[in-house]
């Protein structure tokens, strides 16, 4: 081969290369996208129910213990965790079906320095992975439990010391849907005052007992204090009855896990046969919890002058 013609070989290999400089075969997103054929078995898709954007409870609490993601990476293959804890404990872990072993298999690690990795299956509707923890200075098995619960995950930790004899506590959450911005939760909570409410005006005391807190107290301006069971007794009465029990000049303030609610009440029917109809001020004050905003407290005016119709 002459000089020339070298020459121009070398000139069209570098008219390719310099065509194909930041096009890549394979697009990424595409390629991140695009479900892996070896993971397509439904074992891959047994965790699924875990991914989500999550907010972890205490269970049984309405204190938020961490803001959680779990999303699928690498081909819909492999689900990754994100944690952050409130108390600035942070975390991630790697969990896959591994197909070789028939088993699931999780490592977690931590900026505390904490190394897991645990193994089990997916029995009887729930993941079920357990290993050692080289952290503890006795050896130490623990075990975490996801079952998938209406509107959540709940996960449960426990260790045990005798090697699996017997177990005990460590931790135990629970996973709902990381919580809306504040202005939906405006909008939450002046929808759920607006159905109380009218519940009330309907003496119906099934959503009133839903939404208020089992503590609940009401006090009123002549300093009359009525609690929830009082006034779900009061409703299923009948005693009251409402022609008017709508609110006007609504307001809702939000801070955090804590909302109040200011509005205009009109109230108007009969009392054991006696005619009443005023207007008062009244605030309700809402909390949110595990299962969703309750009402904790309220407290009402007297009627103000010239208000009386």
């Amino acid at each position: 081969m002459n000089r020339r013609v070298r020459l121009r070989i070398g000139l069209v290999l570098l008219a390719l290369l310099v065509a194909g400089m930041g096009k890549p075969a394979i697009p990424a997103a595409s390629a991140e996208s695009a479900p892996a054929a070896s993971c397509a078995t439904p074992e891959y898709r047994q965790f699924d129910f875990w991914a989500g954007d999550w907010d972890a409870y205490d269970f049984g609490t309405p204190t938020i213990a961490a803001h959680v993601r779990v999303d699928r990476i690498l081909g819909n293959c492999v689900l990754r965790e994100d944690c952050e804890g409130v108390d600035g404990h942070r975390g991630q872990s790697l969990s896959i079906y591994d197909a070789s072993r028939r088993v699931w298999h999780q490592t977690w690690v931590t900026n505390r320095g904490h190394l897991l990795m645990i193994d089990g299956q997916f029995r009887n509707g729930e993941m079920v992975l357990t290993g050692s923890d080289p952290a503890k200075a006795e050896p130490t098995l623990v075990r975490g439990i996801w079952q998938p619960v209406e509107g959540g995950v709940r996960e449960i930790g426990v260790t045990s010391t005798d090697g699996g004899t017997t177990w005990k506590p460590w931790f135990d959450l629970m996973f709902r849907p990381a919580r809306a911005a504040a202005h939906d939760d405006k909008k939450s909570v002046a929808a759920l005052d607006t159905e109380y409410q009218a519940a009330v005006k309907q003496n119906d005391a099934a959503t009133m007992d839903r939404i208020l807190a089992d503590d609940f107290v009401l006090v009123t301006g002549s300093g009359k204090i009525y609690t929830k069971a009082g006034l779900l007794d009061e409703a299923r009465s009948g005693r009251l009855t409402y022609t008017h029990q709508e609110d006007t000049e609504q307001t809702v303030r939000v801070w955090g896990d804590t909302a109040v609610v200011t509005a205009k009440l009109w109230e108007q029917g009969t009392d054991s046969g006696k005619a009443f109809d005023y207007h008062v001020w009244f605030s309700d004050t809402y909390v949110r919890t595990p299962a969703g905003w309750r009402c904790v407290f309220g407290q009402s005016s007297l009627p103000p002058p010239n208000t009386k119709k």
